[in-house]
């Protein structure tokens, strides 16, 4: 992402994950795990999008872990189905924030991983201050309903325009949780055009929810 970022690889349930950090000046509030798009579709973690989320977050004073799933890159394995790409967001966890502040996140089939380990590390009582989810590919993929508790420091961003995961599969996924979507006019799955306004929503949610 910059000069700064620090290249590095952890042991994962399939092999190495390889990883890649972000810190911001000074001490960081905490550290943000963020997931990519889907492995067998050109999914990386240097994916625009996933680059703007931790653009912001680190703009935000955290730290940003970007990972790329197994099979991807230099990470080893092959693709599991969804479920497998969980252990490896929980092994990036694990390694890079096991204890401390913590924001998950991702995009696309990234959002649909994040929203488990959000549930799952919220059970576990961690100090998740939010949740990130883009283009949330809820008609695709199985995405876990969120805990009641991390409903108001969730950010649900979505293009109006997206085709690939229609902005009704996510309003369909939503409402039974009484959870806000952040819909970004005009803006299509991978956010053309619309990145800045992508960051500007991340950072305002950040700074709000690290207020409370």
């Amino acid at each position: 992402m910059n000069t700064g970022t620090q290249r590095l690889h952890i042991e994962g349930p399939a092999g190495c994950i390889a990883v890649a950090v972000d810190a911001p000046t000074g001490e960081p509030v905490g550290t943000a795990v963020l997931a990519h798009p889907h492995p067998l579709f050109g999914g990386t973690m240097d994916n625009k999008v996933v680059q703007t989320l931790a653009r912001a977050v680190v703009q935000a004073g955290w730290r940003a872990v970007r990972f790329n799933f197994r099979g991807v890159g230099d990470s080893e394995g092959t693709y599991a189905e969804g479920l497998g790409e969980r252990e490896d967001m929980q092994a990036v966890m694990d390694h890079c924030a096991p204890s401390g502040p913590l924001v998950l996140g991702g995009f696309s089939f990234g959002a649909a991983v994040s929203s488990h380990l959000v549930s799952r590390a919220h059970a576990a009582e961690r100090d998740v201050v939010a949740a990130l989810l883009v283009g949330t590919a809820a008609s695709r993929f199985a995405v876990a309903e969120l805990p009641v508790a991390m409903r108001a420091r969730a950010l649900v961003v979505h293009g109006e325009l997206d085709d690939t995961v229609p902005l009704a599969a996510v309003m369909d996924w939503a409402r039974p949780q009484d959870l806000a979507v952040s819909v970004v006019p005009g803006g299509e799955h991978f956010f053309h055009g619309r990145l800045p306004v992508l960051k500007a929503l991340v950072l305002r949610h950040l700074r709000g929810v690290s207020a409370v």
